[in-house]
């Protein structure tokens, strides 16, 4: 059983949304979705749910960060692409706040035997971790002018974006390959919509490990490099119907 779990990390110590697919055959399914906040419950989960098979830990934070200031090759590369999309990524280095949180969350990945995937062929067995970044596979996957602006904005505004993005998730995962079954939470009428953006962030998030996956740099971009630091973006395209490598 190959599993695909994604974390939408709560990059200042705030709950993190967690996600995992597993694949059966060529059937990929939602099989988990949680919210948790201590680092140590989090890393716990990924461990049930991975098992002892082939897994992909694909993450919304910078996993590896070498420059002491400015801004990592990677993202300087995605913002080019994506910036015209309102998708570009915040600047990462050893001198902002959050820098020693996720490093830390990555090299505990690591001691679990999730080690880098940057480098993967299609269907690589082994367990991996790799850094994504959802705005822009939105793009990408569901054919956007621009992102989903689910985060900014009156509670009005985040939650009719919020059910925007959910029925494109619901309706357009299904229709790519790898097709993914899925259900999501409602977004709730009152009271906070983040719990619910984590997980659908989550779901995203376990999607492009999927993908990676299953297609790697066929259908993906790798922006950056492991020494650097890298992201994962699925490539722009309508609804896939190739067969995947493999299957």
């Amino acid at each position: 059983m190959n599993t695909f779990i994604g974390v939408d990390l709560g990059w200042y110590g705030k709950p993190s949304g967690l996600a995992s697919i597993r694949l059966g055959g060529s059937e990929l399914r939602l099989h988990s979705i949680e919210r948790l906040e201590a680092v140590d419950e989090i890393l716990g989960w990924i461990q049930s749910e991975a098992g002892s098979g082939s897994a992909v830990v694909a993450v919304d934070a910078p996993l590896v960060i070498r420059n002491q200031a400015g801004i990592r090759p990677a993202e300087r590369e995605l913002n080019r692409d994506f910036r015209r999309f309102h998708a570009g990524c915040h600047a990462c280095n050893l001198g902002r706040p959050f820098a020693q949180n996720v490093i830390s969350f990555s090299r505990r990945l690591e001691d679990l035997g999730f080690c880098h995937g940057a480098c993967i062929p299609p269907r690589q067995e082994g367990r991996f971790q790799i850094e994504v970044h959802p705005h822009a596979a939105t793009v990408n996957l569901f054919g956007l002018d621009r992102i989903v602006k689910y985060k900014r904005g009156t509670r009005a505004q985040r939650s009719r974006e919020l059910r925007r993005l959910r029925g494109l998730v619901l309706s357009r995962l299904p229709a790519l390959d790898p097709a993914l079954t899925l259900s999501l939470p409602s977004v709730p009428r009152k009271g906070s919509t983040k719990p619910v953006e984590d997980k659908i962030d989550s779901v995203l998030c376990a999607y492009i490990g999927a993908y990676w996956w299953i297609w790697s740099t066929q259908r993906n971009r790798l922006y950056g490099n492991k020494k650097d630091g890298y992201i994962v973006v699925p490539c722009a395209g309508p609804p896939l119907t190739g067969r995947a490598p493999g299957s």
